[in-house]
C-alpha cells in the first residue's frame, strides 16, 4: 500500500474519532492550551503573536486566546503556500481553500510569531502529525526559520494514536501536543 493510501485510511479513522469527541473534551483542551500559554508568560517569556487556526468542524476552538494575546491566523495561498496574518478579531475573508482568514496585507514574518498551535486529526508518540493532507504546515516548516518556532498540536485524547502513524519524508514532527488530559511540550 502506498503512503498516500495509508494516510487516507488513517484520516478516515481519526476523522471518525474526532467526531466522537465531546464538547466538554474540546473545551478542556482549550483550557489546557490557555494554561500552557499562561505558564510560559509567568516564566518571563515575551510573547509576540501566537499562530492559531480557524477551527473547522469538530476541531478545538482556541480563538478565545484573543482575550489576552495577539493572534495570527494562517492564510492558504496559491502554490500551497501558507502565511500567518495578524488577526484583531475583525472581518475575515476566505482563502484559496475556503477557510476564513485575515487579509494578506497583514502578513507577519517568522520573527513576529512566538508559537504556533496547529489542528491535528491525530498525533503519535514520535510527534508525527496527521493533518488533512494539504501539506501547508509542513511546506511552511521546511524553512528552518519557521521550523524553529514551537509548533504544538491541538487535539482530544481520542486522537492520540497508540500506533505509529504513517510518515512521509516531508512530514515534520511537532514540538509537542496538548489534549484535555495532557500537556506534552
Amino acid at each position: 500500500m502506498f503512503i498516500s493510501e495509508k494516510k487516507k485510511f488513517e484520516r478516515k479513522i481519526f476523522k471518525n474519532l474526532m467526531g466522537k469527541s465531546s464538547c466538554v473534551d474540546r473545551r478542556n483542551v482549550e483550557i489546557n492550551v490557555k494554561l500552557y500559554v499562561d505558564s510560559i508568560v509567568k516564566k518571563g517569556r515575551m510573547i509576540s503573536y501566537i499562530g492559531i487556526y480557524w477551527p473547522l468542524e469538530n476541531e478545538v476552538d482556541i480563538r478565545s486566546l484573543n482575550d489576552k494575546y495577539s493572534l495570527a491566523l494562517p492564510r492558504c495561498e496559491k502554490n500551497k503556500e501558507l502565511s500567518f496574518c495578524a488577526w484583531d478579531g475583525t472581518q475575515l475573508t476566505k482563502d484559496v481553500e475556503g477557510i476564513l482568514s485575515p487579509n494578506s496585507s497583514q502578513k507577519l514574518s517568522y520573527k513576529k510569531i512566538s508559537m504556533i498551535f496547529i489542528p491535528c486529526l491525530a498525533v503519535d508518540k514520535n510527534l508525527t502529525r496527521l493533518g488533512y493532507g494539504g501539506g501547508y504546515f509542513d511546506r511552511l516548516r521546511t524553512n528552518k526559520k519557521w521550523r524553529a518556532i514551537p509548533c504544538i498540536g491541538v487535539l482530544t485524547s481520542h486522537c492520540v494514536s497508540n500506533k505509529l502513524l504513517t510518515r512521509a519524508d516531508w512530514d515534520i514532527p511537532l514540538s509537542g501536543f496538548i489534549t484535555e488530559k495532557e500537556i506534552l511540550v
